[in-house]
C-alpha cells in the first residue's frame, strides 16, 4: 500500500541557510548567496584534476585587479615556517650557526615561534663561546644579553655623570678606579677619592708635601676586600694608605728626589722609581726597605713588574731588568739613542719606547734586542702590551697596533692633531686622548673610529676604563669669556643591569656595526 502520494513527495534538499554578514548582504541577494554556496559545495566534490581545470577557466576570466587580489590572498598561504615544521632539535641546531647578534635580533622579530626558540640556553651558549664571553653565575641567555647591551652602550654612548666639584686648582697626574672608588692624584699635594657609583667625593688624603706623581691601589674583591693605596711624589716620600678608611699607615723615606713612578706587585711588595736614578723595593706590610736598585745614570721615568722581575726605563737611554727577590740587575738593555719614556713587559719580552721615535723589543731571558719597530716620527710615550698585541702612541699623534709574533704594524691610525697623551685597549676597543683635547673610541681590530667619546676639552689629564665604565679627568674652560680652566671628571657607565634580562635593545642592535661585536 502506497502511504505517500505523489503530491506529498518532499522537494530536493537545499543547503542549510546561513545568515550572511552585513558585508556580504550588501553585495549579494539571498538567491545569489545560495548559488555561491552551491558552487562551493560542487567544487569540493570535484577531483583534483577537475578543480585545476575549473580554476584555470576562472582565472582566465579575471582582469588585472582581480588577479592582483588573488596573488595577495594566495602568497601568505604558500609560505612555510621551515623551523616550525622541523623537529625542535634540528631547528635549534640551525640557529647555532648564527654568530652575528644582529641576525639573532632579526630572528626574534620573525614570529612568536622563532622568538620562543631563542629562549633555549644552547643558542646563547654558542653565541657566548663565539664572542668569548665568560659566563658568571647567571643564565646564559641573560648573560649574553647583558654583555651585548654593554657593547651596544659603548658604541652609542652610556649614561654620563659630570663631576665639577671636589677638585682644587692644579693638574691631575694619576688616576685609578674600581667598582667602589675613583682615586686621583694631583700636583697640589692631595689625593682625591670619589665614589664610583654616585660620583660624590668621599675624602681627600692629605700628607704629601709636594705634588703626587704616582699612585696605585690593590684589593677590593670578595676574597680580599681591604684596599691598600701607595703614593709617591715631589716630597720624595712613599706613603701607604688604608683606602677604605683614609688612614695613613706608613711614610717610607729613602729617595732623594721626586718619586716619578711606582708599581705594586701585591699588597706586600711595591717598587718605586725616582729622579734620584734609583729604584727601591719596599715591604709595605712592615713599612721597611728591602732593596735599593742602583745602576741607572739618570732619572728613572717608567717601570713595570711581571712575576719576580722588574723592568725600568731611564733618561740615561737604557732599560734594565732586575730580580725582585735579590735586587740584582740581570740585564742592561742598550740600544736607544735618547731618553726612554715608556716600558712594558709580559715576563718574556720587554718593550720600550723612546724619544728617538723607536720601539725596541727585548728578550727577558738573554737581554738581547729582538726587534726595532719603526714607524713613529717622534717621541713614543705611550705603550700597552697584552698577549701578542702591542699598542703605541706617539707625539706624532699616531696610534700603532703591532703583532709581536711577526713584529709587523697591523694598524696605523692618525688619531690626534697633537701628541697622544693617554691610551688603553682591550680585545675589542681602544680609547685614546691627545693634546688636541679630544678623546676617541676605536675598533682595535679594524683601526676604525667608532665615535668621539666626549666633547673636546682644553686638556685631557687621564683616562681609564673597565668593561662597564670609563673615567675621564680633564680641564675645560670655566666660561666662554675666559681661558681659565677647571678640572672636570666624567663617569661613563655602560652597564645595563637595570634593564630587564628578557629585554634586548633591538634598535641599538640593528644600528651597531657588525664588526664591533665580533
Amino acid at each position: 500500500m502506497n502511504l505517500v502520494g505523489s503530491e506529498d513527495i518532499s522537494p530536493p534538499a537545499t543547503p542549510p541557510s546561513t545568515s550572511p554578514s552585513p558585508q556580504l548582504a550588501a553585495i549579494f541577494d539571498d538567491h545569489e548567496l545560495n548559488h555561491l554556496f552551491q558552487l562551493k559545495t560542487s567544487f569540493q566534490q570535484l577531483t583534483s584534476q577537475q578543480r585545476h581545470f575549473l580554476l584555470y577557466e576562472i582565472i582566465h576570466c579575471c582582469d588585472n585587479s582581480q588577479l592582483s587580489y588573488l596573488s595577495n590572498l594566495i602568497a601568505p598561504r604558500l609560505k612555510v615556517d621551515f623551523l616550525k615544521e622541523l623537529p625542535i632539535e634540528i631547528s635549534l641546531h640551525i640557529l647555532s650557526f648564527i654568530d652575528d647578534p644582529k641576525t639573532m635580533g632579526r630572528v626574534a622579530y620573525v614570529s612568536t615561534f622563532w622568538n620562543s626558540l631563542l629562549r633555549d640556553e644552547a643558542t646563547w651558549k654558542a653565541l657566548c663561546m663565539k664572542h668569548h664571553y665568560r659566563r658568571r653565575n647567571s643564565s646564559i641567555c641573560e648573560y649574553f644579553k647583558r654583555k651585548y647591551n654593554i657593547a651596544s652602550a659603548w658604541a652609542h654612548g652610556g649614561r654620563v655623570k659630570v663631576i665639577e666639584e671636589g677638585f682644587s686648582d692644579g693638574l691631575v697626574t694619576s688616576l685609578q678606579f674600581d667598582e667602589k672608588y675613583i682615586v686621583i692624584g694631583c700636583d697640589n699635594h692631595r689625593i682625591e677619592v670619589f665614589d664610583t657609583r654616585t660620583g660624590k667625593k668621599v675624602r681627600s688624603l692629605e700628607g704629601h708635601e709636594g705634588g703626587v706623581w704616582a699612585l696605585q691601589f690593590k684589593g677590593g674583591d670578595k676574597r680580599d676586600p681591604e684596599r691598600v693605596l701607595v703614593s709617591g711624589g715631589c716630597d720624595r716620600d712613599v706613603r701607604v694608605w688604608d683606602l677604605d678608611t683614609g688612614n695613613q699607615r706608613y711614610v717610607l723615606h729613602g729617595h732623594t728626589s721626586t718619586v716619578r713612578c711606582l708599581k705594586m706587585k701585591d699588597k706586600r711588595t711595591v717598587v718605586t722609581g725616582s729622579r734620584d736614578t734609583t729604584l727601591r723595593v719596599w715591604d709595605i706590610k712592615r713599612g721597611i726597605l728591602l732593596h735599593a736598585l742602583i745602576g741607572h745614570q739618570a732619572s728613572v721615568r717608567c717601570l713595570d713588574i711581571a712575576g719576580n722581575m722588574i723592568v725600568s726605563g731611564s733618561y740615561d737611554s737604557t732599560a734594565r731588568i732586575w730580580d725582585l727577590q735579590s735586587g740584582r740587575c740581570r740585564h742592561t738593555l742598550v740600544g736607544h739613542y735618547s731618553q726612554i719614556y715608556a716600558i712594558a713587559t709580559d715576563g718574556y719580552k720587554v718593550v720600550s719606547g723612546s724619544l728617538d721615535s723607536h720601539i725596541r723589543v727585548w728578550s727577558v731571558e738573554t737581554g738581547q734586542c729582538l726587534a726595532t719597530l719603526h714607524g713613529h716620527t717622534s717621541l713614543v710615550g705611550q705603550l700597552q702590551l697584552s698577549s701578542t698585541t702591542l699598542v703605541s702612541g706617539g707625539s706624532d699623534g699616531c696610534l700603532r697596533v703591532w703583532d709581536l709574533q711577526s713584529y709587523e704594524c697591523i694598524q696605523q691610525i692618525s688619531a690626534h692633531d697633537n701628541s697622544v697623551t693617554c691610551l688603553q685597549f682591550d680585545d675589542r676597543r681602544m680609547l685614546s686622548a691627545g693634546n688636541d683635547g679630544k678623546i676617541k673610541l676605536w675598533d682595535i681590530r679594524q683601526g676604525r673610529l667608532i665615535r668621539s667619546f666626549t666633547q673636546p676639552a682644553k686638556t685631557v689629564w687621564k683616562i681609564q676604563f673597565s668593561d662597564t665604565k670609563a673615567v675621564v679627568v680633564m680641564q675645560r674652560q670655566r666660561s666662554s669669556d675666559t681661558e681659565e680652566g677647571k678640572t672636570v671628571m666624567e663617569i661613563h657607565d655602560f652597564d645595563v643591569l637595570e634593564v630587564p634580562p628578557e629585554t634586548l635593545d633591538m634598535d641599538m642592535l640593528m644600528s651597531t656595526p657588525d664588526s664591533y661585536f665580533m
